[in-house]
């Protein structure tokens, strides 16, 4: 796993091996099985979490009815607002699947930031990153029906498809399961 996690920084920085002994004694890897809620709505936590392997979930509970707002899988990252706002966190996130994923908090990241510099950089590039996909998804859910969100997904996202338990999926499309499944049926037909 830790080659993954190398791979993957080796896209913005170059690491050294100093640096590599560094990271691997901090303790990040975490095997987390599927169903561990790793945050609660109201919870405070300074906890981000990168998935090497799986896939994590943030969703709200309103009015007793899951609202899934993202999934995160393979070489994706979660830094949950309340970790920068230092306040509860206004929703959940859960393993739904087995996973393995680095878990980092405020301290060792600043400890990190502070022996080795180009760290902080790569940050900010992957937060610029995340920034402008987070935009570009939001501004096309906002745009788009519910049958254009299902075929952006199915391009974007096929993995998804069969990942996810389909009311989850249902509700990050922002539709009943009811309906994804008459969607589903509808396209089948168009096909």
């Amino acid at each position: 796993m830790q080659n993954l996690l190398f791979d993957f920084i080796s896209k913005y920085i170059s690491l050294t091996e100093e640096e590599k002994s560094t990271l691997l004694s901090l303790n990040l890897f975490h095997s987390v099985k599927k169903g561990t809620i790793l945050l609660k709505e109201g919870q405070k936590s300074n906890e981000s979490y990168f998935v090497l392997k799986g896939c994590i979930r943030s969703y709200y509970n309103i009015d007793g009815e899951e609202k899934t707002t993202a999934f995160y899988t393979e070489m994706e990252a979660l830094v949950p607002p309340s970790v920068l706002s230092k306040t509860p966190s206004p929703y959940y996130v859960s393993c739904i699947e087995d996973c393995i994923l680095t878990i980092s908090n405020t301290d060792m990241e600043e400890e990190i930031n502070r022996k080795f510099p180009k760290f902080e950089t790569m940050c900010r590039m992957m937060s610029e990153e995340l920034l402008a996909k987070e935009r570009i998804d939001f501004d096309a859910f906002k745009t788009s029906s519910p049958e254009q969100r299902y075929l952006n997904l199915l391009q974007v996202r096929p993995d998804l498809i069969q990942r996810v338990p389909q009311h989850q999926l249902a509700s990050y499309l922002g539709i009943k399961p009811q309906s994804l499944s008459r969607l589903r049926a509808r396209i089948l037909q168009k096909n």
